[in-house]
């Protein structure tokens, strides 16, 4: 109760302070407590001492007691609830923006773009090199080129954008020999609205991005340089191969009109057999040069495929009969398997003979002596599948992904035994791209490899001249550039028998 009476008397420690009555109540409260000595003294004028000491303080008491009952009563104004930035702000020195608190620099901006307040924590490192950015400052000091970029993101803010980022350049003074002369800077802006709801002001943060312009324009340049040595690459692939057909061809027809005798008998067996393997490896030779012209050009995209309606059982049996004595001669048995209802396909026929070959000879150089190779094709729905699978060496699964890029080959160079360049499955990876096709490797070591090819039957996906490439075109690891569609040869095969071909191939290459 004493408690309760100092705080109304407004003497209580500063805990109840607070809670203070209004000071009406407090007088009144005063008024009754000094009344505890006076009002005896009052009544002992008509009631005798006895009567009257008791009943003083009796009144008294009870008007202290009444005025204590009204104050507990009475229900405390509730203190007004601040949030979490006004009780930062408060607790922030009085001459410390918020903003000051925020990396980079912080400017604030009108609504024509002009910097009315400069804040930000890294200020002081970029006023030292920048000049002031008050009032048009900043904008004068931006690229020109980027200049109508920033306007146009303070443009969209006062029509009701609420943020817009835009990378710019900022003009410095060449403090160092080697330093740059633009910063670049990556400018976050916010905008601030009025109370009718127009733009009042825009809070703008520029960060140095120097690093990552200098990461892009490094990528770039390698990406060019890139670009540039395949393109070289693929000039001289064309170039050499050119150069090497001319001597080749007359290689092997000098060779022929040697090994037909027409200009008289030779000496002995030796020499026609020196003359055969000169064929022979010019043959292959042939085949080579060939393949890396065929490479060049579907890297250039100059590569043309002419469609027509063909016999997907002759192409096969084609096939089987350019390679069955190389089969034969390895001791490997070389079969296939088409169904009579399978009719024909729209595709250009020598590119699908020159896949079935590249791959049936892969097949065939890859299987040791009793092993089988086995070429299928069928139907599935709208699209052809040629499948060639064989009872070879196989591939490890490390090296699947690396399948079809050109000059790779599964084995090292050190340990490999099969001779070859690497640009067959390349050449076959290509070819089915430009027909819009996909092309499929499974394989374990030791137990052999199956290569599924699948195109469009119809030639739906062979792109016409001027038609825009399908978008799964650009999914195809090679060739990376695929413009237009493409042309293909037969490559003879490698043991020299396929003269007549050669020389027919010749004539209209």
């Amino acid at each position: 109760m004493a408690a309760r009476l100092g705080a109304v008397a407004g003497v209580a420690g500063a805990g109840a302070a607070d809670a203070r009555p209004s000071a009406s109540l407090r007088a009144t409260t005063l008024a009754l407590l000094a009344a505890v000595p006076g009002l005896p003294l009052v009544l002992s004028a008509v009631l005798p001492a006895s009567a009257a000491l008791p009943a003083g303080v009796a009144l008294a008491g009870a008007g202290a007691l009444l005025s204590a009952a009204v104050t507990s009563v009475r229900r405390p104004k509730p203190l007004p609830h601040k949030s979490f930035a006004e009780t930062m702000a408060e607790a922030a020195p009085s001459d410390v923006s918020p903003y000051d608190l925020f990396a980079g620099l912080v400017t604030l901006h009108d609504a024509r773009g002009f910097v009315t307040a400069v804040h930000g924590r890294d200020r002081a490192d970029m006023l030292s090199w920048m000049r002031d950015p008050a009032g048009r400052g900043y904008l004068d000091q931006i690229h020109v080129s980027d200049r109508i970029a920033f306007l146009a993101a303070i443009d969209r803010l006062r029509q009701g954008g609420a943020r817009e980022t835009v990378d710019i350049r900022i003009d410095r003074p060449r403090i160092e020999a080697d330093a740059e002369q633009f910063m670049h800077m990556r400018v976050e802006m916010t905008a601030l609205a009025g109370p009718d709801g127009a733009l009042a002001a825009v809070v703008a943060q520029s960060r140095d991005m120097s690093d990552e312009a200098r990461l892009r324009n490094e990528n770039a340049r390698k990406a060019e340089e890139a670009e540039s040595a395949n393109d070289a690459k693929t000039r001289f692939l064309a170039a050499v191969s050119h150069e090497l057909r001319t001597p080749l061809n007359a290689i092997l027809g000098f060779s022929d009109i040697l090994a037909g005798e027409y200009f008289g008998r030779l000496e002995n067996d030796r020499q026609r057999e020196y003359v055969a393997l000169i064929h022979q490896s010019g043959s292959h030779l042939l085949s080579v040069v060939n393949t890396m012209l065929d490479v060049s050009k579907i890297e250039a995209g100059r590569y043309e495929l002419l469609t027509e309606p063909f016999l997907v059982a002759d192409s096969v049996k084609a096939c089987e009969q350019m390679l069955g004595l190389q089969a034969r001669e390895k001791g490997i048995k070389l079969t296939s398997r088409v169904p009579r209802a399978i009719g024909e396909a729209v595709a250009d026929q020598r590119a699908i003979q020159q896949i079935l070959i590249n791959l049936v000879g892969n097949a065939i150089k890859f299987t040791d002596r009793g092993g089988i190779v086995t070429i299928d094709a069928a139907r599935e729905g709208r699209d052809l599948l040629l499948t060639v699978s064989d009872t070879g060496i196989g591939i490890p699964a490390d090296k699947l992904a690396s399948i079809g890029q050109p000059f790779m080959q599964v084995q090292n160079e050190y340990t490999r035994k099969y001779e070859g360049t690497g640009l067959g499955l390349s050449l076959v990876k290509g070819l089915v791209a430009l027909h819009g096709g996909s092309f499929v490797v499974e394989s374990r070591p030791g137990e052999g490899t199956v290569i599924t090819i699948r195109i469009p039957a119809d030639g739906a996906g062979v792109a016409r001249e001027g038609d825009p490439r399908p978008a799964a075109a650009s999914t195809v690891d090679f060739p990376p550039r695929l413009a237009a569609g493409a042309e293909t040869v037969y490559q003879p095969s490698d043991d020299g028998k396929d003269t007549q071909d050669e020389r027919a191939r010749q004539k209209t290459a």
